[in-house]
């Protein structure tokens, strides 16, 4: 029993990095939501002027909703691959839990999921930055 009790205690010792790990995952995903909604928000605004506009200027807010689109299109891949990393970050907890319960080594299965969360947050992060890249470009973050 006290061996048990020694190895919950470690798992959750060993815990701990991944639960900040969730906290900056869903600090993460906060500040792709904040983004997401100031992209649709932008969209609704420039389809409520389309109808009066004309020649140029619809060209250029078509344009411009091309590029919010795939912006949002960016955004929501991101938040998906959080997310994906969010659930396997959990999943390496259970894991650890588990294997202490059941006196099962699952350390290779814990470190497989371990690896997938860092990929999912490496893709997370690189399709934000992309979406930051899309968004200087193509100078829509500073319209009104």
């Amino acid at each position: 029993m006290d061996s048990h009790l020694t190895d919950i205690s470690r798992v959750i010792q060993l815990a701990v990095a991944p639960v900040f790990l969730l906290t900056a995952i869903a600090t993460l995903i906060n500040a792709l939501n904040t983004r997401l909604g100031r992209i649709v928000d932008r969209r609704r605004v420039v389809q409520e002027r389309l109808p009066a506009q004309s020649g140029d200027a619809v060209a250029a807010a078509q344009a411009e909703i091309g590029m919010l689109v795939r912006r949002s299109q960016q955004v929501y891949y991101a938040i998906f691959c959080a997310v994906l990393s969010a659930l396997l970050v959990c999943l390496v907890v259970a894991g650890a839990f588990l294997g202490a319960l059941l006196g099962v080594d699952l350390a290779r299965s814990v470190a497989a999921l371990f690896i997938a969360a860092m990929l999912a947050m490496i893709a997370a992060l690189g399709l934000f930055l992309r979406e930051v890249f899309l968004a200087v470009r193509s100078g829509t973050h500073n319209k009104p």
